[in-house]
């Protein structure tokens, strides 16, 4: 039986990291990164093959987050699970510092891609996957999209590959917030039926409330055993997650807190 009360505060302090660099940076993404806490946390505390001494060992799991301004989210995950120390994470977005502010491939272990130009995640997660096939590896690839970035025309098109290969050691999860930086998705550009297009384009799919660690542990659970077609969890969240003023405020979308603000985030965390 898993531990869930770990899980929490392991998320509570991945998302204490995110306000603390955000604010020492005075520039990043927290809205979008708080949202993810709960699913970052079930993937390298208990299901992703994974060894922070062993970064780059030959059958790891990866993850691509694809929606690479959410950055602080991975960086803050990436020093909880040991990859590198927690005081580097105050060194966001300096010059020269390894925690650029889109994930780098070339300044940091654990980075599998470098991404911020949204949309091309799933492809390079498509081609990751059928390389353990093609190699005979047992590793899996789990991506993370966000709900805006699927406006972008290449993700469909990656989506179709994905179920044409019938590429079933992939799991993508969707965080679902409804907002992105120019306000309602709904609004900006409608993307639902969710549910209904990943079934139409291939998916297996599956719906959950991303911040509850027994319906995440269920979904992947139920993407392990699901074959022959590719897995999307559609985790329904909060942008802002955890911060009551930064919640489904879509100004927190690329905006740090200033100093009375971050000093409120992180008593409400405490």
């Amino acid at each position: 039986m898993k531990d869930i009360k770990f899980f929490e505060e392991t998320s509570k302090n991945i998302r204490k990291s995110i306000i603390e660099m955000i604010y020492a940076a005075n520039s990043g993404h927290p809205g979008g990164s708080l949202s993810l806490a709960e699913i970052l946390t079930a993937l390298y505390f208990d299901v992703m093959n994974i060894d922070p001494t062993d970064p780059y060992k030959e059958n790891r799991d990866r993850l691509v987050l694809s929606k690479g301004h959410a950055a602080p989210a991975l960086y803050a995950t990436l020093a909880e699970r040991g990859y590198f120390s927690k005081n580097d994470l105050i060194t966001l977005r300096q010059l020269g510092s390894k925690l650029q502010g889109h994930p780098d491939i070339n300044k940091l272990s654990g980075i599998e891609m470098s991404t911020g130009s949204l949309g091309q995640g799933l492809s390079v997660s498509n081609g990751m996957a059928l390389s353990a096939r093609m190699d005979n590896k047992e590793y899996r690839v789990y991506a993370i999209l966000g709900d805006g970035e699927i406006q972008e025309g290449q993700i469909w098109e990656a989506a179709m590959s994905s179920a044409h290969y019938n590429i079933d050691n992939l799991c993508v999860f969707l965080d679902s917030n409804n907002l992105q930086i120019d306000g309602d998705v709904s609004e900006v550009m409608g993307v639902e039926p969710l549910n209904e297009k990943w079934k139409a384009f291939g998916w297996h799919v599956i719906q959950i409330d991303g911040h509850d660690f027994d319906e995440i542990f269920k979904a992947i659970d139920e993407a392990l055993a699901t074959k022959g077609k590719p897995t999307i969890i559609i985790a329904k969240t909060i942008k802002g997650k955890g911060v009551s003023f930064m919640e489904n405020v879509c100004n927190f979308h690329g905006v740090a807190p200033n100093k009375e603000e971050m000093e409120k985030a992180l008593e409400e965390l405490a």
